[in-house]
């Protein structure tokens, strides 16, 4: 797994920076986030540092089918039965840390767009 120094999320893989874990495998880690949007706030990232959705290749698509396939069973671990998905992708996108992450948001009802 490639590690970039600078980056937060690269630090939480290595175990340099705490996060409350909630699941994790080889490729993936799960993770509440520090500041929640929601009643419940995880981040699931893959370990391998990617920036963002514009970073994918073909050779990242065994990795994205697992990403998308744990989603629903990771909001599941925590009891959500429906949830909002989020990945922002770059500075007009969001994007905040730039190391690929998906947001799941659940809990109460979420307002819509």
């Amino acid at each position: 797994m490639s590690s970039h120094t600078d980056c937060l999320f690269c630090k939480i893989v290595a175990g340099e920076i705490p996060a409350k874990v909630v699941y994790q495998d080889e490729q993936l880690l799960a993770f509440h986030d520090i500041a929640p949007k929601a009643e419940t706030h995880l981040l699931v990232i893959p370990k391998r540092h990617i920036e963002n959705l514009n970073d994918l290749s073909h050779s990242d698509a065994e990795l994205m089918s697992h990403l998308m396939l744990k989603l629903p069973e990771i909001a599941a671990q925590q009891g959500l039965t429906g949830f909002r998905t989020i990945t922002n992708t770059g500075v007009e996108g969001g994007q905040e840390v730039f190391h690929m992450h998906f947001h799941i948001l659940g809990g109460k009802r979420l307002p819509g767009f």
